[in-house]
């Protein structure tokens, strides 16, 4: 039996089912999380401590560093996950206090994410509308180019835009059905009108005029969708062609990346049009699926343009503020 799957055996083993219980009923997945407290119940397990009172810093200390991490990012995470579990057993009122008293690592040499301009978004749709197909993939163009143009013009995830069907293009609304995403949630994402004659345009030339309502929206041959890897593969290959300046401290553009420029292009749209952002940061959050506006808020990197709007609001909320 692998590691992954390997049952719970130590004291620990009810507690940590419940609070995983907790966790996905919130709507998250906590996948990587419940994998760290396998490493903790085994650690426990081992080490024969059977009851919550002899659980302290320095068994905490002695676990983490039976697990050494080489990347800061990786240990705040296996700490985090730690942290949170025993927060829940105080909230629970099984403890008295937290035995994590760890402190999380800086994390160096962390780089900005590149952000997409709409002319950077042009470009990689014209690329991509002149990619060469094939027999077996006659319209890999227009899959690709219709993919991204969900990513950018949307905010998709990745995987939101590989498994959508055919039958979740609902035209008559104009939305898609988001089946099943990140926190197990479903909703419906609205699309414009020119959003609209492009999804249109692509379901007859794809699909044809009766297509199967069941079958994959984006798929290159008849062996299923295409997957997430193919479509980053293929942003990838793709990339030297847009001939992107890349500042320095900023990271190579990913795929991932047009959903984040989404999210920054929507804040400049309200600010340009005298929104207050915080009042719509909830709209956003929900559009792009977050379980709260706080993963939201992580999306948004701050570029000159929102720099310039956001020094233009405070003079004309605070005239003669900060001059000489």
């Amino acid at each position: 039996m692998s590691r992954r799957h390997a049952e719970l055996r130590s004291f620990l083993a009810g507690l940590i089912k419940v609070f995983l219980q907790f966790k996905r009923a919130l709507g998250r997945k906590y996948r990587t999380e419940a994998a760290t407290l396998r490493l903790l119940d085994a650690y426990i397990a081992e080490h024969r401590i059977v009851a919550l009172e002899q659980i302290d810093s320095r068994v905490i200390d002695a676990f983490l560093a039976s697990r050494p991490r080489e990347h800061a990012r990786s240990y705040n995470h296996l700490v985090g996950a730690v942290r949170r579990f025993f927060d829940w057993t105080v909230m629970q009122g099984l403890m008295d206090h937290n035995p994590v008293t760890a402190s999380s690592r800086r994390v160096s040499g962390q780089r900005i994410p590149y952000l997409f301009s709409l002319d950077d978004a042009k470009r990689l749709l014209k690329i991509a509308r002149g990619l060469r197909g094939c027999s077996q993939a006659p319209h890999r163009a227009l899959v690709y180019e219709t993919a991204f143009a969900l990513l950018y013009g949307l905010g998709l995830r990745v995987g939101e835009v590989s498994r959508l069907l055919v039958s979740d293009v609902r035209f008559d609304d104009a939305t898609l059905l988001i089946r099943d995403t990140k926190f197990y949630k479903t909703r419906l994402v609205p699309f414009g009108p020119r959003m609209g004659e492009r999804l249109s345009r692509y379901v007859e030339q794809q699909h044809g005029a009766r297509p199967d309502p069941e079958a994959p929206l984006f798929a290159l041959s008849k062996r299923g969708a295409v997957s997430e890897l193919t479509l980053s593969q293929t942003f990838h290959s793709l990339l030297p062609r847009l001939g992107l300046d890349i500042p320095a401290g900023v990271s190579a553009p990913r795929l991932h990346d047009l959903r984040r420029a989404f999210a920054v292009d929507t804040l400049l749209r309200w600010y340009h049009s005298g929104i207050d952002p915080n009042a719509r940061l909830l709209h956003l959050s929900t559009f792009l699926g977050h379980a709260e506006p706080a993963s939201t808020a992580v999306y948004l990197t701050v570029n000159e343009e929102l720099l310039r709007e956001a020094a233009r609001r405070f003079q004309s909320f605070a005239p003669g503020r900060g001059q000489p």
